[in-house]
């Protein structure tokens, strides 16, 4: 996916939805932040999206322009309309989020976490297609590890959870000499 593409489907989430606001999670929200991103981290062809203060309004999305959609077909890329339970983030990760808006999408806003943010929420979700991601975001010094040490601190879990969080950021990036282990 690429970023107009990102805008593309902005412009249509909201034209389905009649609503402007939008949180982008997953993997292609990434592109908020860094719009022209390393190629490895832009593979995904979908955009995880809800609107903001209609979050049940996803499903319309989901319907009109989610997978095997006339949309998706025509494209080649398609929205995932999802909820705000998808993505585990820090609280206060949308005062660090980053804003996609423009002639693009038409007046409609994405607002994307900040990409340690989004690495956390990939730590939580532990696939290996997250693992994939976190591991080229951490190569191309997209994220800081002392910055997600810190904020997982801030995630809305249990502390067994954090744990194996931190367990797992060990396992995806092992610290290496001079830098702060778990």
């Amino acid at each position: 996916m690429r970023r107009h593409e990102l805008e593309h489907i902005l412009r249509a989430a909201a034209a389905i939805t009649d609503e402007n606001d939008f949180i982008l999670v997953g993997s292609q929200a990434v592109l908020g932040q860094y719009p022209d991103a390393p190629k490895e981290l832009l593979i995904s062809n979908e955009v995880d999206i809800y609107p903001e203060h209609k979050p049940e309004l996803a499903d319309l999305i989901d319907g009109a322009i989610g997978a095997g959609s006339m949309f998706s077909e025509q494209f080649g890329y398609h929205a995932d309309g999802v909820g705000p339970e998808t993505a585990v983030l820090p609280r206060h990760w949308r005062s660090r989020a980053f804003v996609v808006t423009g002639p693009g999408t038409r007046g409609a806003c994405g607002f994307c976490p900040e990409a340690n943010d989004l690495a956390i929420s990939k730590l939580a979700a532990g696939r290996e297609k997250d693992s994939e991601w976190f591991r080229v975001a951490a190569a191309r010094n997209l994220l800081s590890r002392k910055t997600i040490l810190s904020r997982l601190g801030c995630v809305p879990l249990d502390q067994e959870h954090i744990d194996l969080l931190r367990q797992r950021l060990e396992y995806w990036w092992p610290s290496s000499d001079g830098e702060q282990s778990i």
